[in-house]
């Protein structure tokens, strides 16, 4: 297998929990993960126009 398909791209830790943002390096996709907020989840990132987060490849 080749290079890793999610990256971190950032992390923060917020009231209790970690919040991050990993990359799909195969499509560019940007997620926001969750974690130790009393549930955690994964769902694109989503700009201020409601669209998909995508970096450039």
């Amino acid at each position: 297998m080749g290079d890793k398909r999610f990256v971190l791209k950032s992390k923060q830790h917020l009231s209790g929990g970690i919040i991050k943002i990993v990359v799909d390096t195969q499509t560019g996709v940007n997620y926001l993960m969750t974690s130790g907020l009393g549930v955690s989840g994964m769902t694109p990132l989503l700009d201020q126009d409601g669209k998909v987060v995508v970096d450039k490849r």
